[in-house]
């Protein structure tokens, strides 16, 4: 506990720790279980472009559903398994079954679908990760430029001379890099302008509020205008209502993400959505 506060620190000793490190290594244990039983399955949001008012990209996320404690939510998961070296193989598997799964969808008549998959610290990383990218493209016969890999600012920050040359790489496949959560971390926009990023996605959190917050349109509208400046794209996460696709339509954004269109749901559910192009707003709330 003294290491997660920050190393050089005390703290006493209470009865909560025990039981907190009981319950972590216990959802490590059915992790490690879920992995070897395939219990773990890839749920995709749709990216809507509201010019053409089409989908046009899914993100994948990762979801558990436990036999016995049901779906398990990854706030809780996703750190155990980064803490336990176990979020290297699942992001693996993920990123081979999101690619699969999109050139299923490409093979069905939808050429021109994208997908994103979200990279962890350990990923990005790891020695020889652009092969392993390299060699999912080439399993899955995807080309690179239909693809979107997320990172986050802290994620680069971390070692971000390694980063950019990772990332470079990665472009040379085609493989578009988007910066996901943008705004919430601490980077200097010094560094990220070294950056080799395409898209920059403005985090919920700041969107939740708008239009009736000032701050949040504040920061929003800067986002905005910061992206189209360096010639990135933009997409916003998070948005539920029509009042917000409003702004964000008012402040030259294209692509979006939200309840206000679809929640995150499985593969068979994006095919007939796609096949009917009619969810919740698609078609009459975005015109």
């Amino acid at each position: 506990r003294a290491k997660e506060l920050g190393r050089n620190k005390a703290v006493y000793y209470t009865a909560e720790m025990n039981a907190g490190s009981r319950k972590q290594l216990a959802l490590e244990t059915n992790l490690r279980k879920a992995i070897e039983r395939n219990q773990l399955r890839l749920f995709y949001q749709p990216k809507v472009d509201i010019n053409r008012n089409m989908i046009v990209g899914v993100e994948a996320l990762l979801r558990w559903k436990h036999p016995t404690m049901g779906f398990i939510s990854p706030l809780d998961f996703i750190p155990v398994a980064e803490n336990s070296g176990l979020i290297v193989p699942i992001g693996e598997w993920v990123m081979k079954t999101a690619f699969t799964q999109l050139k299923q969808w490409h093979n069905a008549g939808f050429s021109e679908l994208t997908v994103a998959v979200n990279l962890s610290s350990a990923q990005l990383s790891r020695p020889g990760f652009e092969d392993f990218v390299a060699e999912a493209l080439g399993v899955s016969g995807l080309d690179g430029r239909m693809t979107e890999l997320e990172i986050t600012e802290n994620m680069a920050m971390e070692n971000i001379d390694s980063a950019i040359t990772v990332l470079e790489s990665l472009k040379c496949m085609g493989v578009s890099i988007a910066m996901d959560d943008f705004g919430t971390g601490y980077s200097s926009l010094n560094y990220l302008r070294r950056l080799p990023i395409d898209i920059v996605k403005i985090d919920k959190s700041f969107v939740r509020e708008i239009p009736d917050s000032a701050e949040d349109v504040s920061i929003a509208s800067t986002i905005i205008a910061m992206a189209q400046s360096l010639k990135l794209s933009v997409i916003v996460e998070g948005v539920e209502n029509v009042r917000q696709l409003n702004f964000f339509r008012q402040q030259g954004v294209n692509f979006v993400q939200g309840y206000l269109f679809s929640k995150p749901v499985p593969a068979s559910e994006i095919l007939k959505i796609l096949e009917s192009q009619t969810i919740a707003g698609t078609v009459n709330l975005v015109k």
